[in-house]
């Protein structure tokens, strides 16, 4: 054949066919009397074998690696699993930096901003350049995510909105020097898929500057919060650093909401219906301020003592933080069989035929008195149950992947998961979970480990 054809029956152009040649891909074909090129159905297979790898993510340097690396072994069936399993890992990468670049491109869609001087959203900050706001706002809002987030951009009340975001149930909360703290959570979330640890960083810094400027600036802040775990654990973190400046910012946080008698947060109300929540806002008290870096200090502890105090007593001026707190203690391993409340409810739900992580998901949600999981966190539960030989649910009869966005997210909710004898043991008590699996866990600065 000639090259044009190969060429055409390749799906590739003759320039493209050269330049895998002068790469050392293609051998140099043998030449016809004439002095053309002479080429056989060997080098259309291979051409549209490169085509094939290079449509799954591999760059043409890979391809010559790993063709260069099969010869030297002999073994290029090994050598392509060595080199795909190391072609996961990076695209595992790609999908958590993929869904943070989705979450914030959402923010930007939803923010109704009118002017790029004051906005927090990525959109303003790029404008600006990486830049500071050039007019300070007057006013702040700061509340839990983009949900509600969104929703107050869309209200009258005007100002700049803040998202606190944070999950601080979830990873290492230690006593830590701010700038220290915010590294060590960076590197929790980017070892989660949430992004590279310099972006979350970055992040974690500019939100913590953009409150303290308002602070500064003598702005007018409010905390919109709810009463959950998640909402909690934020509304500390935000007074406490509040009350390290001697700022009193003001209060709307709420437990139910008129007419909604399933209240589960500030994201499912209408820009309306938060609007009727402004003129109830209180000033946050000394006494609220010192509750909160009490409890903050607390959680930040390496053990759990002072926080499993603060859980049993309530207190007037943060009321929905001790039931919260109890909550986060559940996570702790139960002496009983290791399990965490969570991890708990999550076998039980599926051995009652949820088959489906999001199906589990939801049924655990019902079991909440107040839902704060994510579903994603939800899932990293379950990928922690489901490892090794003595995992206590699997998937598809086999061990569960990394949770997404460590692994694709649509693939892990299709699984059809079972409890095994091991989880059922377990769940009967005749078995622990931490002998079974092991544990390495953050409950604030509480470092759970064995073995």
């Amino acid at each position: 054949m000639r090259v044009g054809e190969v060429a055409e029956r390749a799906g590739v152009n003759v320039e493209t066919l050269r330049y895998y040649e002068r790469r050392g891909l293609l051998p140099t074909p043998d030449r016809a009397p004439s002095g053309h090129r002479v080429y056989d159905e060997e080098t259309v297979r291979f051409l549209r074998a490169i085509k094939e790898a290079q449509a799954v993510g591999f760059t043409l340097a890979e391809i010559a690696d790993y063709l260069n690396a099969a010869r030297r072994s002999g073994s290029a069936s090994e050598t392509l699993r060595v080199r795909a399993a190391a072609k996961i890992d990076e695209i595992d990468g790609r999908i958590g930096a993929l869904r943070r670049m989705r979450d914030e491109l959402a923010r930007v869609v939803g923010c109704g901003c009118t002017s790029l001087d004051h906005c927090t959203c990525g959109a303003a900050y790029l404008a600006r350049r990486g830049k500071e706001p050039a007019v300070r706002t007057t006013l702040l809002h700061v509340t839990n995510g983009e949900s509600a987030g969104n929703t107050l951009r869309q209200t009258t009340l005007g100002g700049a909105v803040l998202s606190w975001q944070d999950v601080l149930h979830e990873g290492p909360v230690q006593a830590l020097p701010r700038v220290e703290l915010i590294r060590t959570r960076a590197r929790f979330l980017a070892e989660c898929g949430w992004g590279s640890e310099p972006a979350l960083r970055s992040s974690l810094e500019r939100r913590d500057r953009q409150l303290l400027d308002a602070f500064r600036d003598g702005a007018e802040v409010v905390l919109w919060f709810e009463h959950d775990l998640y909402d909690q654990l934020q509304l500390i973190d935000a007074l406490a650093l509040a009350r390290s400046v001697g700022a009193e910012p003001e209060l709307i946080v709420i437990g139910a909401f008129p007419g909604r008698p399933s209240f589960a947060g500030l994201g499912e109300l209408t820009a309306n219906e938060l609007e009727t929540l402004w003129p109830a806002r209180t000033r946050a008290t000394a006494a609220s301020l010192a509750a909160a870096a009490e409890a903050w200090a607390a959680l930040c502890e390496p053990e759990p003592a002072a926080l499993t105090e603060l859980a049993a007593r309530d207190d007037p001026h943060l009321p929905f933080l001790a039931p919260a707190l109890r909550r986060l203690l559940d996570e702790l391993p139960s002496p009983r069989d290791g399990l965490s409340r969570t991890e708990r409810i999550a076998l039980e739900t599926i051995g009652a035929g949820a088959r489906t992580a999001p199906a589990a998901f939801v049924a655990s949600q019902r079991r909440e008195e107040t839902p704060f999981l994510g579903d994603t966190w939800f899932f990293r539960t379950l990928s922690a149950l489901g490892q090794g030989e003595n995992r206590l649910v699997e998937g598809d009869g086999a061990p569960l992947p990394p949770p997404p966005p460590l692994s694709d997210g649509q693939s892990f909710m299709r699984l059809e998961l079972h409890v095994t004898d091991a989880g059922e043991r377990v769940l009967r008590g005749e078995a622990n979970r931490v002998a079974l699996l092991g544990i390495d866990r953050w409950v604030g600065g509480t470092h759970v480990t064995h073995g």
